[in-house]
């Protein structure tokens, strides 16, 4: 329940109608409790004694409270559903802002498909019960009590039974949440399972019918969808036990007042209570105010219940709104980067505090700028490690890192990365036009500036040679381009940044040589002055850059140029070999 109240702070504009909806359920409740005290009149007074003004009068009255309390009632639920609504929208809203915040390492915490779960079905949860909340964790209390006090006002005797079926309600209550609030917990997770297995068969469609492993994804598919419905179905059968339970309750109670009503009536010997019994009408009452507790305590164990299965899903949004991100714009950061130059002071790097061996193991380097650096190592060298703590991607866990001569750390971290584009070895385009794909790198880039990265980037050939042009529509994750013409457009879209920092993480991969040589040859005569760092496989893709990394295990063993590395350094010698003398264009 503190969880809950904590996320309640996404409420904001929606606090007046949120404060409005209980008032509004609560008047309904109270026109409501008198409704059976105005029967009763009409029964008493009006009916019995065959008195034709009270009929008209206390009928009058009845029609008026009940057009109050249902305009009440549909004011109520009109606002609780609104504000319901918009707290669902500003949840999902901070825990998408608090999501972009993130660094590498806390988004590493939580899975993609975890992180997707806690937007949907975890923040339907919780809207769902925050509208339970406001449209009856109020008129519930009040509804019990009006209706209790009223009950005694016609009968103190009677109105003690009501107070038989409260202990057991509670057990009954309490019992079920403990039984079934693990198995929704184990539901969510599976939830995150099955989401996880969508996104990746989507995602890799292509891969799996390649492979021919629909039957494989299928049965995948179904193991965890199979483990969904059976934990639901049996927390359900749990929940399912609460209402027949508290039927069995309600009908009991109306049971022993119908019992012992009737037996006050007969004993009183007549049917207008004037002996110190019970009327006709005061026990139609009665079995109402019963009705209405017995019905209040149902409501209100449901609330309980809502909020209760509701926990997990808080517990969810709460770790991930709890996390705190460790990586910050400091106090009075810095706020222009002069140059592209970079080093690195006695850097070492691991991903987790706990790990055996750094990922980079005390790197010392510089590198000025405007120059052109190849980076080559075997697969797991930590060179993507590299490049990322260069716009704070990760921090790293020893040592410093520099560029323009200030440690990365002092800088506002939105002017450096706008600072440094990247071109991961993932390349991601978005559904949407090619144009508006490449001003993710510049939003105000003119279609001057457009086609000039495009020509850069060698994209501008297949771009062009479309009927739409830069109109055409990309595919959602760019699934109707090829992989390298995916890795054109994403050199495009980072040279629009005019970044002092080029890197290109193994990015022309899918490009052929002479393409590939293109690229390079044209972003060293147009970006002179922008520092530029290619990771890559293949020999020819680095060979002429002004010097080269050689990353093994973690550790620089060697940097200099191609003619350098190829006298002293045994493992580029090696790598250069294989891929000329084997003819492996591709390493």
């Amino acid at each position: 329940m503190r969880k809950l109240f904590k996320l309640f702070g996404a409420v904001r504009e929606y606090k007046v109608k949120s404060l409005l909806a209980p008032l509004f359920m609560a008047l309904e409740a109270f026109f409501e409790v008198l409704i059976p005290m105005i029967s009763a009149k009409l029964i008493d007074e009006g009916i019995q004694a065959q008195d034709m003004n009270a009929v008209l009068k206390y009928s009058g009255i009845l029609v008026l409270i009940a057009l109050i309390m249902i305009v009440c009632g549909i004011t109520g639920c009109s606002l609780s559903s609104i504000a319901s609504v918009g707290f669902g929208a500003n949840l999902r809203h901070d825990i998408y802002y608090k999501i972009q915040s993130f660094s590498f390492t806390n988004i590493d915490k939580f899975s993609s498909a975890g992180l997707v779960t806690r937007l949907t079905t975890d923040v339907n949860n919780v809207q769902n019960a925050f509208l339970m909340f406001i449209r009856m964790a109020i008129r519930s209390p009040f509804m019990f009590v009006f209706s209790f006090i009223a009950a005694i006002i016609v009968n103190s005797e009677m109105a003690l039974i009501f107070l038989v079926a409260v202990p057991f309600l509670a057990l009954l209550v309490f019992g079920i949440t403990k039984l079934a609030f693990p198995i929704f917990a184990k539901v969510f997770r599976l939830y995150d399972d099955l989401n996880r297995t969508i996104s990746e068969n989507v995602r890799g469609i292509r891969v799996v019918k390649s492979f021919v492993r629909e039957d494989y994804e299928t049965e995948k598919f179904k193991k965890t969808s199979k483990d969904i419905q059976k934990n639901f179905t049996k927390a359900e059968r749990i929940v399912g036990l609460f209402s027949p339970s508290m039927n069995f309750f309600m009908y009991l109670v109306m049971l022993l007042i119908a019992f012992f009503g009737a037996q006050l009536i007969i004993k009183s010997g007549a049917t207008d209570g004037s002996t110190g019994g019970m009327s006709t009408g005061e026990l139609t009452s009665i079995i109402t105010y019963a009705m209405q507790i017995l019905m209040t305590l149902m409501m209100f164990s449901m609330i309980i219940v809502s909020v209760t299965l509701s926990k997990a899903s808080v517990d969810r949004i709460t770790e991930v709104m709890d996390e705190k991100s460790d990586i910050v714009t400091p106090d009075n950061p810095v706020s222009e980067v002069k140059d592209g130059s970079i080093e690195f002071r006695n850097v070492s790097f691991a991903y987790s505090r706990n790990a055996d061996k750094n990922c980079l193991d005390n790197v010392n380097i510089k590198i000025n700028s405007g120059e052109t650096i190849g980076i080559i190592g075997s697969t797991g060298s930590s060179k993507s490690t590299f490049v990322q703590l260069i716009p704070r991607l990760y921090d790293a866990t020893e040592g410093e890192v520099l560029v323009g001569g200030v440690n990365v750390k002092d800088y506002d971290l939105y002017v450096l990365r706008d600072s440094v584009a990247m071109v991961l070895q993932k390349n991601t385009l978005f559904s949407g036009t090619v144009r508006k794909n490449l001003k993710w790198g510049n939003e105000n880039a003119t279609e001057e500036e457009i086609k000039h990265a495009c020509h850069i980037a060698c994209a501008d050939e297949f771009v062009e040679a479309h009927p739409d042009g830069y109109d055409r529509v990309i595919d959602q994750g760019g699934a109707n381009v090829s992989g390298g013409q995916k890795q054109r457009l994403c050199i495009a879209r980072a040279l629009l940044k005019k970044p002092k920092v080029l890197i290109l993480d193994d990015s022309t991969s899918a490009v052929d040589m002479a393409t590939d040589a293109k690229i390079r040859s044209a972003m060293k005569n147009e970006m002179p002055e922008t520092t530029k760092l290619i990771i890559a496989q293949r020999i020819a893709s680095v060979m002429d850059s002004d010097k080269i990394m050689v990353l093994d295990d973690g550790k620089i063993v060697d940097f200099g140029t191609h003619d350098e590395l190829m006298e002293r350094s045994p493992i580029y010698k090696e790598v250069y070999d294989s891929q000329t003398k084997g003819g492996d264009d591709n390493g």
